[in-house]
């Protein structure tokens, strides 16, 4: 079982039902209406409901930040790279994936799967090695929306962009030193966004795989942003260009390019 707590990921894991919820277990000493919309979405997914005392909560959600809510669910099952290529795109008609190549603080992690939600991502891949898992305090970071982001984990990060360029997605990176400007990219076309570890960014190989490397300005002392504020800033941006209103019509298409693979 996994262990969801907190008012948001629990509420949002009974909207997405996109995993059976053994039960849910509530503090005895609160009574709030928001609480009160958790036990009613329970009521309507059949879900029972356990009283327990604040203490006990504490001890299985392993924290004191529950909120008197925790859940226990069924260990996700993870997409494969392939569910999400074969997925149709969005409402934009342009697929939009997000990868990260190193990403290990789960409240960065999960800070980036909310800002995905919100920015209508298609997708978001993960590595097998170097990287958060997909923890209760993940779910905490992400207010709930790690249950509705479909996630694939991949062996080989670099294998995995070279599949998706060979699915016609163009391999966008992120880094202090790229160009152009992330504003003057244009997302409206098939893309991953790729985002590198905290400390040190993108991987070299995963760098040299990609087709464009951005920059976001600083104005600032320091160098570059954290990376889930980074990712969110590049994220709505492409937001904004594939539903904004009053935008340039879209350049015409580039000639297809040629495909080099990992040993050219």
């Amino acid at each position: 079982m996994d262990v969801l707590y907190g008012l948001h990921p629990v509420e949002e894991a009974l909207r997405a039902g996109a995993r059976p919820i053994d039960h849910v277990s509530v503090a005895k000493d609160r009574k709030d209406p928001r609480l009160e919309r958790v036990l009613e979405l329970c009521r309507a997914a059949g879900v029972s409901v356990h009283t327990e005392p604040r203490d006990q909560l504490t001890r299985l959600a392993k924290t004191d930040a529950h909120q008197g809510v925790v859940a226990f669910l069924r260990e996700r099952t993870l997409l494969t790279l392939e569910d999400l290529l074969d997925a149709p795109p969005g409402p934009s008609g342009y697929r939009f994936l997000l990868a990260l190549d190193g990403v290990e603080d789960p409240h960065n992690l999960g800070a980036l799967l909310r800002s995905a939600d919100g920015a209508g991502i298609d997708g978001v891949v993960l590595t097998e090695r170097r990287a958060a898992p997909l923890s209760a305090v993940v779910a905490k970071s992400s207010a709930g929306a790690v249950e509705h982001a479909k996630i694939a984990r991949v062996t080989n990060l670099v294998r995995a962009l070279e599949a998706m360029k060979q699915r016609h997605l163009w391999i966008v990176g992120l880094d202090e030193r790229g160009t152009p400007d992330y504003s003057d990219f244009d997302f409206r076309q098939n893309c991953c966004l790729v985002l590198g570890s905290e400390g040190s960014g993108l991987h070299d190989l995963v760098k040299r795989t990609c087709d464009h490397l951005l920059r976001i300005p600083m104005a600032g002392s320091v160098s570059s942003l954290n990376v889930s504020v980074a990712g969110a800033v590049v994220m709505y941006e492409a937001m904004r260009q594939r539903h904004g209103s009053a935008l340039p019509a879209p350049r015409e298409s580039k000639p297809e390019r040629p495909r080099k693979g990992l040993g050219s």
